[in-house]
């Protein structure tokens, strides 16, 4: 007969009662889970019943064209609770929200190593009539796909959840743009044992005609008077809305967009813009960018192929009291931010790419936090490093791994020559740092460091300080195109009109510029196509038929 010692009892129940009745824990694993969440709400009234037809009017630089969507411009004044979606991602290192019923928008992010914030989180949906149609909430990432700032941006969007083979989970959000039938698709990734997450964009142009379209992830993320904008070593300039006005960076010495910064002022951080501007990096050669809170240690990282990803935007409402009055009115609690944007197939804003017919565009995008290094310097998938010289030939050397890393090697090199190696454990939750005192004198460009993986010998992130050099000559200007009938060439005249064409401008017309073409060569090809098109778009197919036809003859 089988007997049972019963004196291990007592302790094989406890064993059981201290698996079971700790807090959950995810390491190695990825959670979705869906979820009412109350939030305090300002609601907006149910759209506008008569249609808004387009009056010439601009709209982010870009035409105003809202129908077949409705004006969503009334907005309670009076605050209730309100029971919103909220899909949660999260693993051991990340919380992520996505809110489908607000436009699909990534509400917040969180480092959970330390609870910082590191995507901004409103505590309040307090709408402002700053959208397209009209309400608009701050915070979060909010997806600009096809037009910034989208029409859909407050408007419920679908959404998809996927368990992969490798043990990440994604949120797929997406919706079918009315105008130009254009149908989009962003899935949101988080996977096992890592602090970044991935979006996956697709844009489908499921159309007979050539479209446009424009790509902007409108990051938040939490501001003060510590926070410094982090663009690449590469990046010595930057340029406003349609490149009309240039200055150097990170310090400004030049009238920039109106405001006088000639005596010289550091644009990195926030609280030295007074009023409302906005910085595009101009000619980004690096994968990242981001930004640093050096008051609480902590700040955002995105990488992604500037090949492809080639847009980095500062833009704020501006330390001043007129931008913190309009701050004010978005939020109540959570305090000011700024955007650290991010464009794909584009580096301005409005500026819009072309999409062929059933064309389809994909592209891919991460974020992570960044801790307890002072700053960054580099960054990549696997960490990001911060290298900077101090005070009586010391070194401060600082780096950040978004995986752990039970054997990593930390080299610092000076003109070849090893002055520092340790080898430590590293992880999200512990960044590395330390000083190194130099003997005799040295450049900061004579050193150089890397993290290596002993495991594999894997080089994980490294870093050589590159001279920063003052922009002698800034880039010209873009200017507006000349009237029609100045231009020399009907190549420039087909140019313009289809720039013109391209970034839906408000205030030009195209057939000016591809009438005169066609008056001086009414067989041109390219403008009778153009021009053919722009009727087959407007459901005139005769007319349309007849530049066609005229370009086939010369053909």
């Amino acid at each position: 007969m089988n007997t049972v010692n019963l004196s291990f009892f007592p302790l094989f129940a406890c064993l059981i009662s201290f698996f079971f009745l700790q807090p959950e824990t995810l390491t190695g694993q990825v959670k979705v889970s869906e979820q009412l969440w109350t939030l305090p709400t300002y609601k907006v009234s149910p759209p506008d019943k008569n249609p808004m037809f387009f009056k010439g009017e601009s709209y982010q630089g870009a035409s105003k064209i809202i129908y077949p969507y409705a004006l969503n411009d009334v907005i309670s004044n009076e605050k209730e609770d309100h029971a919103w979606k909220a899909i949660i991602l999260e693993n051991e290192y990340i919380k992520l929200c996505v809110t489908p019923e607000i436009g699909g928008k990534l509400y917040y992010g969180t480092d959970k190593t330390n609870g910082y914030n590191f995507i901004y989180k409103n505590n309040v949906v307090k709408p402002s009539n700053i959208g397209m149609t009209g309400a608009w909430v701050s915070g979060g990432i909010e997806w600009c796909v096809i037009h910034h700032h989208r029409a859909s941006t407050m408007l419920p969007v679908d959404y998809d959840l996927a368990e992969n083979k490798d043990g990440s989970k994604t949120i797929w959000i997406g919706e079918t743009e009315p105008r130009h039938r254009m149908r989009w698709t962003i899935g949101i990734t988080a996977f096992p044992g890592k602090s970044y997450y991935m979006t996956e964009v697709k844009i489908h142009n499921p159309t007979p005609t050539t479209n446009t379209f424009l790509y902007w992830a409108n990051v938040a993320a939490h501001t003060n008077k510590d926070y410094q904008v982090i663009f690449p070593p590469s990046v010595n300039k930057v340029t406003y809305h349609a490149k009309n006005s240039f200055s150097n960076w990170p310090v400004s010495t030049e009238m920039y967009n109106g405001e006088d910064f000639t005596k010289g002022v550091d644009l990195s951080y926030w609280k030295n813009s007074i009023n409302q501007n906005s910085y595009f990096a101009y000619d980004l050669k690096e994968d990242f960018m981001g930004a640093y809170d050096h008051g609480k240690e902590t700040g955002t990282v995105h990488i992604g192929d500037h090949n492809v990803v080639k847009g980095a935007k500062l833009w704020e409402w501006g330390s001043g009291e007129r931008g913190q009055a309009t701050e004010g009115r978005l939020t109540e609690n959570d305090g000011p931010y700024v955007e650290i944007m991010v464009g794909a197939f584009s580096d301005n804003q409005p500026d819009y790419s072309w999409i062929k017919p059933y064309e389809v565009k994909s592209f891919k995008q991460y974020w992570y936090p960044v801790k307890d290094i002072q700053g960054f310097k580099n960054a990549n998938l696997n960490g990001a490093v911060n290298l900077e010289k101090r005070d009586g030939n010391n070194v401060f050397l600082g780096y950040y791994s978004t995986q752990k890393v039970s054997k990593a090697k930390m080299i610092l090199k000076r003109k070849d020559v090893v002055v520092f190696e340790k080898s430590v454990e590293i992880s999200p939750e512990n960044a590395f740092t330390t000083l190194v005192k130099i003997d005799g004198t040295f450049e900061l460009t004579d050193l150089s460091t890397e993290m290596i993986n002993l495991d594999n010998n894997e080089v994980l992130v490294s870093y050589q300080p590159v001279e920063k050099k003052v922009a002698v000559k800034l880039p010209d200007e873009v200017k507006k195109p000349v009237p029609a009938k100045d231009m020399q060439t009907i190549e420039e005249l087909y140019l313009a009109g289809s720039r013109i064409l391209q970034f839906y401008n408000p205030t030009l017309n195209a057939m000016d510029y591809f009438g005169e073409a066609l008056k001086r060569d009414p067989n041109d090809i390219r403008t009778n196509v153009a021009v053919g098109s722009i009727h087959l778009k407007n459901g005139e197919y005769n007319i349309a038929r007849g530049f066609f036809g005229t370009a086939i003859k010369r053909l």
